[in-house]
């Protein structure tokens, strides 16, 4: 039985695989054809069309000048080697041989009265014309033989006539497998109007991309511009969005989409929407201070810490040692490392951060040379609800790290921050601005510690985009807190691999700050999503939760940030802090004395908060603690 999964592969004769086979002599003899027919073409036209000067003696001419395209042929590599169809270095080689044939012949024929002397010369023009035109028809006729067809194949306007929107034409209708076909381009350069690629035209303006699309029933969009910005994806996606077009990107580094293939087509995602381009780090930097060494990854079964762990394994380090309160966090961060998942390796460590004593017989055992600290508890408004725990987890387990580091003489200490710990309001901001300043303070007394700021991490548990997805899966509504809010959003691969760069480059008790790019509008990716269901599905709006930021900053007005070795990493300092020991032993700060530990007021930062419910409960204990 036939499969009809798939586009339909051309079945190729028995004549044309016999003619493959014997393409030198079918070259030849195509081309020998031409010179027969072109010399008698050359005297008609020298005697104006006249046919009384065609006489036996052309046999003499014809047989010089189909001998000499063979022998010139062969010398200069015409027949001894094949040639991509139509190409240009097939075409020079075409000309030089028949250019070569029309001199050659000229001079043999010089003397001989059969046939003017200015014929080899005429003909030669017809001959290079005869064969450049079989060619050229037996290029087409291949090419409409690769291109896919069949009831799958999916019809798609390609968005770019450049260099990349060639490349991609040519992919897809050279591919007989390939279930995209190109039927239009789009260009918003006006010096490609009507321009065709393999009989693929350009039909409009990007603008014109949705009318383009419905004239010619393309049922997708591929863009093909190597450095399409997140401006233009939008844009394209508004376009589309009313169409039910599905939307699909090529690769975009290095923008020449150098060894293009099927498999680099990918449907737009909200990553590519939200526009960052790959960051570039200096492996030769991480692998200095990675490559054979210890290191240690805390929260590694969270989305931050177990993409460290993926990115920091390849640099080969002595030992990884994952660090998790959380069993299954860990078990998805082996499995994602060796496929297995067996939880039987001794560097999968279940430890909670908040308990020094457990802390310290870990160092112990395992002696971590480097240490990645991203535990933490990161919920805003469950942190408002059980500030606490924020305290325990983000301040106390924090100081119990950099302690554990300290004695066991850690070679460097990469703390990983937030930016809601720029002018916070929020327990969060405030717990994280201590462990900024705490990281400085061990600094100071001698631990290589840096922290490391930067804002929402797109795919990680808890991010805006997942919520929107789980929403959208129910039908909706999706929720936004605030039509005007903003937020600064990084991919979770880039975070991580910006995390472990800045640790090869930030100084002792310096924060790093990621460059983030410019903050994007939460209603304007709730839109983009909602927009893609049919119909749209509703978007509400809660208003801002307590203690949240209608925006965020990622450097404070009284923090000097500066340039450093990395473009996308800015350095600053924060002041040190040195905890009470009184919270150190467990006393636990109230909302107000965490704000000011952190060295801010509560409610002084930037946006709308919104007061916390203070009232007691029946046993008459804070609402903190």
């Amino acid at each position: 039985m036939t499969s009809t999964t798939g586009p339909v592969r051309p079945r190729r004769r028995p004549i044309v695989e016999s003619l493959r086979r014997r393409l030198p002599l079918v070259h030849f003899a195509l081309d020998g054809s031409m010179w027969l027919a072109a010399i008698p073409v050359g005297v008609w036209l020298r005697y104006d069309f006249g046919v009384d000067h065609i006489t036996p003696g052309l046999l003499r001419a014809i047989a010089v000048t189909v001998g000499l395209q063979g022998v010139l042929g062969v010398a200069f590599g015409q027949y001894r080697r094949r040639w991509r169809y139509g190409s240009f270095a097939e075409v020079q080689m075409i000309a030089l041989t028949a250019l070569a044939v029309g001199v050659v012949s000229s001079v043999v024929l010089w003397w001989d009265r059969a046939i003017p002397r200015s014929v080899p010369l005429t003909s030669t023009v017809v001959c290079l014309f005869g064969q450049l035109a079989i060619r050229s028809a037996w290029r087409s006729y291949t090419e409409a033989q690769r291109r896919p067809t069949g009831p799958l194949v999916k019809p798609m306007v390609v968005v770019g006539a450049g260099d990349s929107g060639a490349r991609a034409v040519q992919m897809l209708l050279g591919s007989p497998d390939s279930p995209y076909a190109p039927v239009a381009l789009v260009d918003d350069d006006p010096a490609k109007a009507n321009l065709r690629i393999q009989g693929v035209r350009v039909a409009g303006a990007v603008d014109d991309l949705a009318a383009v699309a419905e004239r010619s029933r393309a049922q997708g969009v591929l863009i093909a511009v190597p450095r399409a910005g997140a401006a233009l994806l939008r844009r394209i996606d508004e376009i589309t969005g009313p169409t039910g077009l599905e939307v699909f990107v090529l690769p975009t580094v290095g923008g020449m989409l150098d060894a293009l293939g099927l498999d680099d087509i990918k449907p737009l995602t909200d990553v590519d929407l939200l526009g960052r381009p790959p960051a570039q780090i200096d492996p030769a930097a991480i692998a200095a201070y990675l490559e054979g060494r210890r290191v240690m990854v805390t929260g590694a079964g969270g989305s931050i810490g177990g993409e460290l762990c993926r990115q920091i394994a390849p640099f080969a380090p002595a030992a990884l040692v994952m660090l998790d309160r959380d069993e299954s966090g860990l078990h998805g961060t082996q499995l994602s490392l060796d496929g297995r998942g067996m939880l039987d390796d001794p560097n999968l460590i279940l430890c909670d951060i908040r308990d020094p004593a457990r802390l310290a017989e870990v160092f112990e055992q395992h002696r971590p040379e480097i240490v990645f600290h991203a535990a933490a508890l990161k919920h805003l408004p469950l942190l408002e609800m059980h500030a606490g725990e924020a305290w325990k987890t983000n301040v106390l387990g924090t100081q119990h790290m950099l302690d554990a580091a300290a004695r066991c003489g850690v070679l460097r200490f990469v703390n990983v921050s937030t930016d809601k710990a720029v002018n916070p309001i929020s327990m969060l901001g405030h717990t994280k601005r201590i462990t900024e300043r705490l990281t400085a303070a061990a600094a100071a007394a001698g631990l290589p510690a840096v922290s490391v700021r930067f804002g929402n991490v797109l795919g990680s548990q808890g991010s805006v985009l997942t919520a929107f997805e789980a929403q959208a899966a129910r039908g909706g509504p999706l929720t936004v807190t605030d039509p005007d809010v903003t937020r600064y959003f990084m991919t979770v691969d880039e975070a991580c691999r910006l995390i472990v760069q800045a640790g090869a480059i930030g100084a002792p008790g310096e924060t790093l700050v990621l460059e983030m790019g410019e903050p994007v509008r939460i209603l304007d990716v709730a839109r983009r999503i909602a927009n893609r269901r049919r119909p749209p599905l509703e978007i509400v709006f809660t208003g801002l939760r307590p203690n949240e930021k209608l925006h965020e900053d990622l450097v404070a007005p009284d923090e000097a940030a500066s340039g450093g070795p990395h473009p996308l990493i800015s350095h600053l300092t924060v002041p040190p802090l040195t905890l009470d020991p009184a919270h150190l032993q467990g006393s636990v700060p109230s909302r107000s004395e965490i704000a000011a530990i952190a060295g801010r007021d509560p409610g002084t930062g930037r946006g709308r908060p919104r007061s916390v419910p203070t009232a007691s409960g029946p046993t008459g204990c804070r609402p903190d603690q």
